[in-house]
């Protein structure tokens, strides 16, 4: 007689759906197995799901419509419970410690990432482009060509970075834009620390799942050493149960028969 295991239980992906390309992250998202795809715009919709995807579009905008949500202390609060947050274009602004070329007011910042980016740091949107950038050993582990295809809209770009921060992809800077840049020759363009991911382009625009198959796999690391760490601090509870404290005082005969 043979049994069968119960099919795992499919990871639960949020992307944020106040503004931007959405949409598009979550039909590359809905091709990869073992992943439940939700659209985020309340904080009951973010409780329930185990990573999320910010997704490109207008920064300001979004952090706009997010803060009339109430939805900021939600999202930080999220980013600091070691939750996997990815972060694509205006993503990665909202992910950094520190931002350059902000408008007037600012914007609200979720954090967690150090980095300091420069909000349009290639343009405008008529200077968006496209260009082949060397793929990460995190993206070649799932097979394809040695490069990806990296479409940059409006695009903000990597200027410093902590010791922590593992840069995934960098941009070479043209002669003209390394001029511009006090000849600066390349910024980096995708990095990652510990559950945090962000790419200045846009993966969602291409055919190319590998950016999104490496962030559902931190997710679902992510889920596993959580669930990992609960089993664990549960069996210690029952251990301590079942064990008589040290310093459990020690009644006598004449107290025990005292009426």
């Amino acid at each position: 007689m043979t049994t069968t295991q119960p099919e795992a239980k499919p990871v639960r992906i949020g992307v944020l759906a106040l503004q931007g390309s959405f949409r598009e992250h979550m039909a590359l998202l809905a091709q990869i197995p073992g992943v439940a795809v939700a659209e985020v715009r309340t904080k009951e919709e973010l409780a329930g799901v185990a990573g999320l995807i910010i997704p490109g579009g207008e920064s300001t905008t979004m952090a706009l419509v997010a803060e009339k949500w109430g939805l900021i202390p939600e999202l930080q609060g999220f980013a600091k419970a070691g939750k996997p947050v990815w972060g694509t274009c205006a993503g990665m602004i909202f992910l950094a410690e520190r931002a350059e070329g902000m408008k007037k007011g600012g914007q609200a910042l979720l954090g967690g990432l150090d980095i300091c980016v420069s909000r349009n740091f290639f343009g405008a949107q008529i200077n968006s482009f496209e260009a082949p950038l060397p793929a990460h050993q995190a993206l070649t582990q799932y097979g394809g060509d040695d490069k990806f295809r990296a479409v940059f809209i409006r695009a903000p770009a990597v200027v410093e970075a902590g010791p922590q921060v593992e840069v995934l992809a960098e941009y070479q800077l043209r002669p003209e834009e390394s001029a511009a840049q006090n000849g600066r020759s390349s910024v980096a363009v995708a990095v990652r620390q510990g559950p945090l991911l962000a790419t200045a382009f846009h993966p969602e625009l291409t055919k190319d799942l590998r950016w999104h198959q490496l962030f559902v796999d931190m997710v679902r690391q992510n889920k596993q050493d959580a669930d990992d760490a609960a089993a664990a601090a549960a069996l210690e509870q029952q251990q301590v149960k079942g064990t008589r404290p040290a310093d459990l005082p020690v009644y006598g005969q004449a107290f025990l028969s005292r009426q």
